[in-house]
């Protein structure tokens, strides 16, 4: 089993390198990829040795499982600032999942990386994946306003599964990015209807 790092305990400086290590490897994912993500361009991008990576992230899955922790949490700030529009329950959601895939579809190759590395079994993106889930569902909560919050939560769990597979589809090529949002749109619309 994988030892999570404790981000709280960085230094300012330990914490600024691993910033520099994921925003290296983010540009490397957006220009090139998956494959274009090798550690030893991370750490030349970052201007750090290649040990201090291994010091932060187990392997490159764990390291783009991190940047799609960022990148959630990025999303979800901006999510905030602009809350969904909406008469219903149903109608904010779909705003809110729009939003969030059009953000994933400006960069497909960096969110095709994200998507490949998290799906990974590697035990060390267990972490990032719950904290995925968990920035998911918080992004999901509030544009469901006060309803039951038992059937809150399974409708989030059943969009996240829908999200997650949905992008899984489009990234293996089996749809396209377009799909993403209309799988979601109509999930969310059939979850909701009748809240």
């Amino acid at each position: 089993m994988a030892v999570e790092l404790d981000l709280g305990a960085l230094t300012p400086n330990q914490a600024a390198r691993r910033q520099r290590v994921i925003d290296a490897a983010m540009k490397l994912a957006a220009d090139g990829g998956y494959d274009a993500v090798q550690m030893r361009d991370v750490a030349g991008e970052a201007d750090v040795a290649l040990g201090t990576i291994y010091r932060y992230f187990a392997s490159k899955d764990h390291l783009l499982a991190a940047c799609q922790v960022e990148f959630a949490r990025a999303e979800q700030r901006r999510l905030v600032l602009r809350p969904a529009p909406g008469d219903t329950a149903a109608d904010r959601v779909v705003d809110v999942l729009r939003r969030a895939t059009r953000a994933q579809e400006r960069q497909p190759q960096l969110t095709a990386a994200m998507v490949t590395a998290i799906s990974s079994p590697d035990p060390a993106v267990s972490g990032c994946q719950r904290e995925v889930t968990a920035v998911m569902a918080g992004v999901l909560a509030g544009p469901m306003g006060d309803i039951d919050p038992k059937l809150k939560a399974g409708i989030i769990r059943a969009l996240s599964h829908v999200w997650f597979s949905a992008l899984l589809g489009w990234v293996n090529g089996w749809t396209n990015v377009g799909a993403v949002g209309e799988e979601l749109e109509s999930a969310a619309r059939l979850l909701l209807r009748d809240i």
